[in-house]
């Protein structure tokens, strides 16, 4: 399909999903806000003809649309799809396909070998600092790229199909770098590290290439959760109906699509890597990480330098997301037995919340109505050891079982993929006193300081199986009297976005206090008749978290990303009635988890008006928003 990324481009100019921007922009805040405002207005992907202070036109928003993802990958999508399916369940896909879809997974199999060619002479030589530099929070420690390719390989002499592709963020100035240095921020649980153990454990320094730009279907699969061993240059094959190309120059991996390609080695010390605004809508601090020393920079002749910006969900990494989904969806479940779907939440940062759809057939004989989460448990424990999911903080749980009945018989992706429906469904069934399981002093997101030390935290699982126990009520009066009889401490605004929650504007976070207000709270709602029809409370701050006025659906995605984004489970989860029985928590209805700001958090992503103002008024100049939008 596409050799090159301007192929692409010029494919989606035509087809009318991408304007040229003629003005000269500024890479510090005001390209990045003009790819927001272009993603949040549906709008198309931007080309930049001329970046202040680089050589190189830029282009963003490629996969802000999923009509725009439909249409890079038209000719190649449901031949990717067929081999996962294979991949994922041979034995199903032999027993449901026909003759054409067999042709079709095998020619897809054969677009997907990596194929050597190409050398140097294709490529010029540049600096780091001729990159564009842009800078996409006012509080990020310099420049980064956001959509590298990283490539690693267990060592120089290994097999191409041993490759690791991921997309790692890179900071490319600001700090103590200097001119032929940038960071190499990967997280935990990423498939580098074990090739970065093992150049430790041999006492070589680890080779790195990292690829920007090239055919869409390669920046793709940087982002695909590939099982561990292969490679995503497999995927980056299948997906762009065209095999990956590349050669081998000094030891380093070289994809010969790339716009850019930098090669470095990982150095032995570390160096500070950071703030950088993430993509569950808080900075990340500056912490100690990898860097590389720089061999070479390399790029094509017109190379365009692709970008993305990420921030408080939903921005364009939630199509990456959606996009993952429809492609490996037959792959989780298949490695999971009993799961019969996952979703984790991008309105709650993606890894705090996870919903899970799984069965339980333990105890086959008893009757539905007896039935409670046992192997519903070995499922989440499976979940909280797999791959990307095992970063989960909070994680949703419920019995296949007790959807079997439910008129239109939906999917179980469906099941999962309704937030409101699967809250519903697990709060009405949930026993507090027994199914609450917290796993203490353990791993979570990097990105994730709710826990108040980098990667530590705590997880919760919620298991849902059996009847009903509740009926929930989503009503204002009820709302309003909790909140007048609460207002003498402190609670000042109320809100409930779904039936059976609630969140409560508190005052501003004081540790000190803390037990006492909650006290006071479980005392309060001891006098309220409807304390077991509203089973989850959010606490939140009545200073700085203004509920939304109109559409319900706002209040929803202020309660995901509030209640999951600034708690710790361990810390944060409260109970009515709560106590400890042979070291088990439980409580009765409802839960309350503080998700007011502490002071170990992280800042939430902010932009100032005059940045807004004047990206909004480029695009209106170059005629890609109207002006009353």
């Amino acid at each position: 399909m596409y050799k090159d990324l301007e192929q692409a481009l010029l494919d989606l100019e035509k087809a009318g999903m991408l304007k040229r921007v003629y003005q000269e922009v500024d890479p510090f805040l005001e390209m990045a806000e003009m790819a927001r405002q272009a993603f949040e207005n549906h709008g198309p992907a931007l080309l930049f003809e001329h970046v202040k202070g680089s050589p190189f036109r830029a282009v963003c928003n490629i996969f802000g649309t999923q009509e725009r993802l439909d249409f890079l990958f038209r000719k190649t999508l449901a031949g990717t799809q067929t081999a996962v399916l294979f991949k994922s369940n041979p034995v199903e896909f032999f027993k449901h396909s026909r003759p054409k879809a067999l042709c079709q997974a095998a020619l897809t199999g054969l677009h997907s070998l990596p194929h050597k060619s190409g050398s140097i002479r294709n490529f010029r030589e540049c600096n780091l600092s001729d990159l564009p530099q842009i800078v996409c929070w006012p509080h990020d420690g310099g420049a980064f790229l956001t959509l590298p390719q990283v490539a690693t390989r267990p060592a120089e002499d290994a097999s191409v199909m041993t490759t690791n592709l991921g997309m790692y963020r890179v900071q490319i100035s600001g700090n103590d770098y200097a001119s032929n240095e940038c960071g190499l921020h990967y997280q935990i649980k990423r498939d580098i590290a074990r090739h970065h153990q093992k150049a430790i454990e041999e006492g070589r320094p680890l080779k790195v290439s990292i690829f920007v730009g090239g055919p869409p279907a390669h920046t793709v699969a940087a982002v695909m959760p590939m099982p561990e061993n292969l490679s995503e240059l497999l995927f980056a094959g299948m997906l762009g109906g065209r095999r990956f190309r590349y050669f081998i120059y000094n030891g380093y991996l070289v994809s010969s699509d790339a716009d850019f390609c930098i090669l470095g080695e990982v150095q032995p010390d570390l160096k500070p890597e950071g703030p950088f605004g993430d993509h569950i809508g808080y900075y990340s601090d500056k912490h100690l990480f990898p860097y590389l020393k720089v061999e070479k920079v390399l790029c094509k002749k017109n190379a365009i330098y692709p970008f993305t910006v990420v921030g408080r969900p939903p921005q364009e990494d939630t199509l990456f997301g959606n996009f993952i989904h429809q492609v490996t969806k037959p792959m989780v479940p298949a490695s999971i037995p009993g799961l019969a779907a996952l979703h984790a939440v991008d309105e709650a940062g993606v890894h705090p919340l996870c919903l899970a759809l799984a069965h339980e057939r333990f105890l086959p004989y008893i009757k539905p109505e007896e039935r409670e989460p046992l192997e519903l448990l070995k499922t989440a424990n499976a979940i909280l050891g797999f791959n990307q999911a095992s970063l989960t903080k909070y994680l949703l749980i419920a019995a296949a079982e007790d959807f079997a009945d439910r008129e239109g018989s939906p999917s179980p992706t469906a099941i999962v993929r309704d937030v409101e429906g699967f809250f519903k469904h697990v709060l009405e069934r949930v026993d507090f006193s027994r199914d609450l399981h917290f796993e203490t002093c353990t791993s979570i997101d990097t990105l994730d300081y709710a826990g108040g030390r980098l990667n530590h935290g705590s997880k919760l699982t919620i298991a849902a199986a059996g009847p009903v126990r509740r009926n929930l009520r989503h009503n204002p009066q009820d709302i309003q009297a909790l909140c007048e009889t609460l207002s003498p401490v402190g609670i000042t605004g109320a809100a409930s976005p779904m039936p059976g929650v609630i969140m409560l504007q508190g005052p501003a976070y004081d540790a000190t206090s803390r037990n006492v207000l909650f006290n006071q709270i479980t005392e309060a709602l001891g006098r309220w008749p409807f304390r077991e029809n509203y089973p989850w409370i959010t606490l939140v701050d009545s200073a700085t978290d203004a509920f939304p006025s109109g559409a319900a659906q706002n209040t929803l995605r202020d309660f995901l990303w509030f209640t999951f984004t600034r708690s710790d489970p361990a810390k944060d989860v409260f109970g009515y009635n709560e106590r400890t029985c042979e070291k088990h928590w439980k409580c009765d209805a409802p839960i309350i988890i503080d998700a007011r700001i502490k002071p170990h958090h992280q800042k939430a992503l902010t932009l100032p008006d005059d940045i807004r103002n004047r990206a909004r008024q480029i695009l209106i100049e170059e005629n890609i928003l109207p002006e009353d939008r």
